[in-house]
């Protein structure tokens, strides 16, 4: 496996974020709601395999077991191609500080992808998690396999929506996407699927086990509470999380990745100076 090294991968996130927003609106909405499903997949997996497991008798060991399933929702990303909001605050940033794109153009695309991304984790969510059962129910009987995913999710949109102050909130919002943005970054310094998936990994189940807030992944997990039924949590909530984990995630992402990498490998770049698509 053949790797680039981090000027390489500052031109080449470059070139990848002035390809986003070269797409046509409609491509852009339907990338996005791809991703906002990948994210969604991941989450449920994760309610999946950590269900059942006793905090009591397996301590912190299932927020690292729901980390490491929660992985695949980003593998499908990057892997399969799609937009994801928290990656595009890295990106689409990124290309504007090196004068590839415009301030608005940086805006306009965040705001449809995040648009893209509600509708298909809430697609996920309400369909393909609450209708077919895998979710579970609250009526279901207790010791049952429904009955764990139930209060799996329970627990998690309760620390979501209800648990954290909007300071904590903003910050864990700040703390994810700086793993999640490393993530991508690192996918993109290796050239084979197997080193793009390894990169991914081992910040995506961090993130995870810290219990950090995507937005994307809260666009699963609380409408999919809702849904539910599970008491205790309202749309106001819901809404106030978005908001906070959003622009926790923005900051993360713009502040800690874009702005710190294009300070250290592109700042000072001829504006000439051939991209790493073009030396290829």
């Amino acid at each position: 496996m053949t790797a680039r090294e981090p000027k390489e991968i500052a031109e080449a996130a470059v070139a990848a974020g002035t390809k986003k927003v070269a797409r046509t609106w409609d491509r852009v909405l339907v990338a996005s709601f791809l991703a906002g499903a990948y994210i969604a997949f991941g989450g449920l997996v994760a309610i999946t395999i950590s269900s059942g497991l006793d905090p009591a008798t397996w301590g912190t060991l299932p927020t690292l077991f729901t980390g490491a399933a929660f992985t695949l929702g980003l593998v499908l990303v990057i892997i399969a191609g799609s937009d994801l909001a928290t990656g595009n605050m890295m990106l689409v940033p990124l290309s504007a500080m090196s004068g590839k794109v415009e301030v608005a153009v940086v805006a306009r695309n965040l705001a449809l992808v995040l648009v893209g991304n509600l509708v298909g984790a809430v697609f996920v969510a309400f369909f393909l998690a609450v209708q077919t059962g895998v979710i579970g129910s609250a009526d279901a009987d207790p010791g049952t396999t429904a009955a764990m995913t139930y209060e799996r999710l329970a627990a998690i949109a309760h620390d979501k929506a209800t648990v954290h102050t909007a300071w904590e909130t903003f910050l864990r919002g700040v703390g994810c996407n700086w793993l999640v943005c490393l993530a991508v970054w690192m996918s993109i310094a290796a050239t084979s699927v197997s080193g793009k998936i390894l990169a991914i990994f081992f910040p995506i189940m961090a993130f995870v086990a810290m219990g950090f807030d995507h937005v994307v992944a809260n666009m699963f997990f609380l409408p999919a509470a809702m849904f539910n039924d599970v008491p205790g949590i309202t749309w106001g909530d819901v809404t106030l999380n978005w908001l906070l984990a959003g622009t926790g995630n923005l900051v993360g992402a713009v502040i800690f990745v874009a702005s710190s990498y294009w300070y250290l490998f592109l700042k000072d770049q001829p504006e000439h100076a051939p991209s790493v698509e073009e030396k290829r």
